[in-house]
């Protein structure tokens, strides 16, 4: 499978074929990417070697402090981490554990502000119409969370893409960096 360069929109689609253009070679990819994530790892075979690390449970929050857990083991090699918004909201205090251990990690934090898994997960057990206030429960807005401030906030350098273009660019950046960056993909 030869890699192609993506172009054209921000699908999951486009950034999964980004992903696996740029990831380095000897790279841990830790992948909570969840709903946007699911055709991640395919598109990869033919990148450099590189090993993918998730959760096969079904819990949600690992993604952010499963990444630093490599970046503390594994010092010399280059730390991917693919989270959704919903699970990064658990445990987003490991960005600042990546800031102050200055780890190389790049997080790429897909920002749908839903809980998209659980939503699947209610329609798994057969809840038709679990109702207005049960599904309110499961958006993440109002207001909008800021990655990018929250990020900051921690110490941890941060940047937003709503583009393909833009995501390609600040991925490849992302990586070339020593220490911690978060990239807020607007989707």
């Amino acid at each position: 499978m030869e890699l192609v360069k993506p172009t054209g929109a921000l699908t999951h689609a486009s950034i999964a074929q980004a992903l696996a253009m740029a990831i380095p070679e000897n790279a841990i990819v830790v992948d909570e990417s969840i709903t946007t994530g699911r055709g991640f790892f395919p598109p990869t075979a033919a990148s450099p070697p590189h090993d993918w690390l998730q959760n096969m449970g079904g819990s949600i929050g690992i993604g952010l402090p499963l990444a630093t857990g490599a970046a503390v083991a594994c010092p010399d090699r280059r730390v991917v981490c693919l989270e959704s918004d919903g699970s990064g909201m658990y445990t987003l205090q490991a960005l600042w554990t990546q800031a102050r251990e200055r780890l190389d990690v790049t997080t790429v934090l897909f920002s749908n502000r839903v809980y998209g898994i659980l939503k699947i997960e209610l329609a798994n057990v057969g809840a038709q119409n679990p109702g207005r206030k049960a599904l309110d429960m499961l958006e993440i807005g109002r207001p909008d969370l800021d990655w990018v401030g929250l990020a900051q906030s921690m110490g941890v350098e941060a940047s937003r893409a709503t583009t393909l273009d833009e995501f390609v660019d600040q991925f490849r950046a992302g990586l070339r960096k020593r220490g911690p960056h978060l990239i807020e993909v607007v989707l």
